[in-house]
């Protein structure tokens, strides 16, 4: 990576680490201040005892395990014990045994697995926010060429509206981190690299798949790139020939990477197969207090000498699906229901982002997007560079790729999720976030003022520069006076940063 991308925590981003930090305090505060709500979720019992620090862990760290936490931590303490627990991929509850194990090892006196999983949850998703704060900015220059437009991006996206699932049990920061750094990677011509960065990042969560559409996006445009260079500068059998040849490496690049980014989702299928269509356990082996919850419950574990599940005699036997469709009632309109309407409003204003980005990008560039950016006219050809910014040609495909989540999240996904799936799998929220705010907010085109709150001076301070604030805390002050787009964009982000640490620890329900 570059000196400049090496720098970009302390110089480039200023205030995320505090935002980050801000967030776990804060939940601290909200799970102990509010009673947990008593909800139907999956609570295993705890098999484990109690030491001296696990209720100080607890008190602390506790709300960090709610809702599909829980599923994470029961994985990563005791595997893939139930069937719906596959539903939840093994990159994540790996990373949090291999600290619990190693870095956490010496507190095993005084903190069970479960404390000490807690204990990592913390660490991990703390540290892993601020690497995928710095692969979204990285990408954010590479794609944008604008370096306000990304910094803004970068400091929208760590008062991210998902943020308390980037901060809980949750594997949306690790998946976010190895994305964004993939697609740089991918970006900058690493391919190899990126693949690799991709396909771990496919092992943290089942939507790694689509990131198989940018590989094939991307080395087919830079393909087109060569074979016009090609055309204008080689002759006869020679030009024929390096067309061949850029297919042929095209072709091979494209299969290759698919399958490296497609291995671990199919890897984990093939182990799903195996648990419960040939499982070699027995009940005998089951805690009692773990099989009596799957009897209470219906939770399916594997059985030497039971029937195979029904699932297992298909064609295409992926317990995956079968678990999203069973246990979650996953599919086409089946969450198009009258008392989802509250749910839907809650995923309202990432949808309007998503759709206001694919708008306005049309728009701007209905030719590119119909040539599906593939090649340029000829009043473009003689361009060097494109016009930086939301609307650079190297945003085309990052536009579609927003607008396949959001037209699948929407019609195939419980919808309260779609925050979460955008904002941890996609920059285009952000893009179009800091877009609309740059376009239409005065103050952060002031250069000098005299109001201390605004003015971004710089200082030195060793060796590293520092501002004493970034543009949207130094908007916060002014907000009354700010325009009616910055009021929607920064009250959207902030109240769901503060709403979802206040419910989601406690129990409630939320995105």
């Amino acid at each position: 990576m570059h000196r400049e991308n090496m720098q970009t925590p302390c110089r480039k981003i200023p205030g995320c680490r505090d935002a980050n930090q801000g967030s776990s305090r804060c939940k601290a505060v909200l799970n102990a201040a509010i009673p947990d709500h008593e909800a139907d979720a999956f609570r295993p019992p705890r098999t484990e005892e109690p030491l001296y620090l696990d209720s100080v862990v607890e008190w602390l760290l506790g709300g960090l395990s709610h809702w599909d936490a829980e599923h994470f931590l029961f994985i990563a303490e005791k595997g893939y014990l139930y069937e719906h627990n596959f539903a939840f991929f093994p990159l994540f509850p790996i990373v949090l045994r291999g600290l619990a194990e190693t870095l956490l090892w010496p507190m095993s006196s005084w903190l069970s697995v479960r404390g000490r999983l807690l204990v990592a949850v913390a660490l991990a998703n703390s540290a892993l926010f601020l690497l995928s704060v710095v692969a979204l900015h990285a990408l954010s220059r590479l794609v944008l060429q604008d370096r306000r437009l990304a910094l803004l991006s970068s400091l929208l996206y760590c008062i991210t509206p998902a943020n308390v699932f980037m901060t809980a049990g949750y594997s949306e920061s690790l998946f976010a981190a190895l994305t964004f750094g993939g697609l740089f990677l991918l970006e900058k011509g690493f391919t190899f690299r990126a693949c690799l960065a991709l396909s771990i990042a496919t092992a943290a969560r089942s939507n790694g798949l689509v990131n198989i559409g940018f590989l094939l996006y991307l080395p087919s445009l830079h393909a087109i790139s060569q074979i016009r260079v090609y055309r204008a500068t080689t002759k006869g059998h020679t030009k024929v020939f390096h067309y061949i040849w850029v297919i042929i490496c095209l072709l091979l690049t494209s299969l290759l990477g698919t399958a490296i980014i497609a291995l671990p989702f199919c890897a984990f299928q093939y182990y799903g197969y195996r648990t419960f269509c040939t499982p070699s356990t027995s009940l005998e082996r089951i805690s009692p207090a773990l099989l009596s919850l799957a009897e209470r419950k219906g939770y399916r574990v594997p059985d030497e000498n039971g029937p195979p599940p029904l699932w297992c005699m298909r064609p295409l036997p992926l317990l995956y699906s079968h678990i999203q469709d069973v246990y979650w009632d996953v599919g086409f309109l089946r969450y198009f229901e009258l008392k989802q309407i509250p749910n839907f409003i809650l995923a309202l204003p990432m949808a309007t982002l998503g759709i206001m980005a694919a708008y306005a990008y049309f728009q701007a560039n209905p030719e590119l997007c119909m040539r599906l950016g593939l090649w340029e006219t000829n009043a473009n050809r003689g361009l060097d560079k494109p016009t930086p910014g939301f609307f650079n040609p190297r945003v085309f495909v990052y536009v579609v790729h927003s607008a396949v989540l959001l037209v699948f999240g929407t019609l195939c996904m419980h919808v309260q999720v779609l925050t979460r799936f955008m904002a941890s799998s996609s920059p285009v929220p952000f893009w179009i976030s800091a877009h609309l705010l740059l376009l239409n907010e005065p103050l952060l085109h002031r250069r000098k003022t005299s109001n201390p709150n605004v003015q971004m001076q710089s200082h030195s301070r060793n060796g590293c520069k520092h501002t004493p604030q970034n543009p949207i805390v130094a908007l916060l002050p002014h907000f009354k006076a700010c325009s009616p787009t910055t009021q929607s964009i920064l009250g959207y982000y902030l109240s769901y940063w503060v709403l979802g640490l206040a419910l989601h620890c406690n129990f409630l329900p939320w995105t």
